[in-house]
């Protein structure tokens, strides 16, 4: 198909849920994109964070290609060795508990909501998340989101959740009553515009959920398998959740979601409580142990941190050039750079110019490139974003100099 019938089945075909970018990608590689014209794109935000090894990577596909000739899918009344595999090397990997599959982010949410809700055992069913937070968008990850603008429109959202300012550790301990069942929390808010938790605060929010017998939910669909330099961002903390939702990079590009459970806790579920069709298949559970292997044979979690501070530190040198820019932070490979300015020309600009990243927030630009990425990749897309700001702002400069003009005129 050319470019135009693409374009064209699409506006006749697919519900226009998203605002998408004037390109066709057809092939991918590491940390490059190519379109249907063969232009070469530089992917410094590979799927919302799904390809965080790139894409394509050999050992992902290799396990892909290994399994897709044996068998892809069973259901999960039988028992296959990939999905135990799996658990077992999550377990290892992150806390003693026990896991259950499913096929995205929002639905390890869902799982969880509905594990807090069977903990409370009908007396405790209230749970706290934060302003600016992002869980999914199924009906209770919706609700879940501190955000009303994702919220607005499917009203009435599912009863029991209460919102509170994020890293507001008073506003938390204000919101905890006798109804509340959990706390959820992403340790860095991502489409909340890369947003840190401090570590006092973490720490204080497990010391409330330990005293009051509440859930401490993790949301690590985003920062877990090695986006912030650590396998999972707790192990920043020094604490350990309750219950853990993990999705996104896990499969390497392919559907998967996880919520990991403390082993004391793995009996609230009981047989027909969940499930989920098509979640744990052998396909995606031996891509997802290609990703496992991949991260730690190939140091990945090393080269997170010295590439992580090193991109922080260009990205630092651009602020110091730019009044624009209001401030970078971040953790590992995922850093937000606050603008002072509406930020959506800047991330169109570099898209056009060959970068692709991210804009949140409306003034955040959000990076986060592949785990594996090179120097030389990250001079590449400093670069482009830095004549992509210039011309910008020349651009600005110029209408307002016609605008003013005219005025006089």
């Amino acid at each position: 198909m050319k470019a135009n019938e693409i374009f064209q089945e699409y506006n006749d075909h697919i519900l226009l849920t998203y605002n998408r970018l004037p390109a066709i990608f057809v092939k991918g590689k590491g940390s490059f994109l190519t379109d249907i014209h063969g232009k070469k794109y530089l992917d410094f935000f590979p799927g919302w964070g799904v390809s965080n090894l790139g894409h394509c990577h050999p050992k992902v596909m290799g396990a892909v290609r290994e399994q897709i000739g044996k068998l892809i899918h069973i259901p999960n009344n039988l028992y296959n060795p990939h999905q135990a595999k799996l658990a077992k090397e999550l377990i290892r990997i992150s806390f003693e508990g026990k896991i259950f599959f499913c096929n995205s982010g929002a639905e390890a949410i869902e799982s969880a909501i509905k594990f807090a809700r069977a903990y409370g055992q009908g007396k405790k069913s209230e749970i706290i998340s934060t302003i600016n937070s992002f869980h999914g968008r199924t009906m209770g990850a919706l609700t879940a989101t501190g955000q009303e603008k994702h919220q607005k429109g499917f009203s009435p959202l599912v009863p029991g959740f209460k919102y509170v300012p994020f890293n507001d550790i008073g506003a938390l301990k204000t919101a905890v009553n006798e109804h509340t069942v959990a706390i959820i929390l992403e340790l860095i808010q991502g489409e909340g515009g890369i947003s840190v938790a401090t570590k006092e605060y973490v720490k204080a929010i497990r010391q409330i959920c330990d005293g009051k017998k509440i859930l401490l939910v993790l949301d690590e669909v985003q920062t877990g398998m090695a986006r912030t330099g650590e396998i999972f961002a707790f192990k920043h903390y020094g604490i350990t959740p309750d219950v853990m939702c993990l999705a996104k990079a896990l499969g390497g590009g392919l559907p998967i979601g996880a919520m990991i459970v403390k082993k004391e806790l793995a009996d609230i579920f009981k047989p027909g409580m969940h499930g989920s069709t098509f979640a744990g298949s052998p396909l995606v559970c031996k891509a997802a142990l290609g990703v496992i292997k991949a991260i730690y044979a190939e140091h990945i979690m090393k080269n997170v941190k010295t590439q992580g501070l090193y991109l922080l530190e260009k990205l630092d040198e651009l602020k110091s050039k730019y009044d624009i820019i209001k401030e970078v932070r971040g953790l590992g490979l995922m850093i937000g750079v606050e603008l002072t300015i509406d930020g959506d020309a800047i991330f169109k600009e570099c898209f056009a110019r060959g970068l692709v990243i991210n804009c949140t927030q409306a003034k955040v630009l959000r990076i986060m490139p592949a785990l594996n990425v090179t120097r030389r990749q990250i001079n590449k897309a400093i670069h482009i974003l830095d004549t992509a700001v210039e011309a910008i702002l020349t651009k600005e400069s110029v209408i307002l100099s016609e605008a003013k003009n005219l005025k006089v005129a």
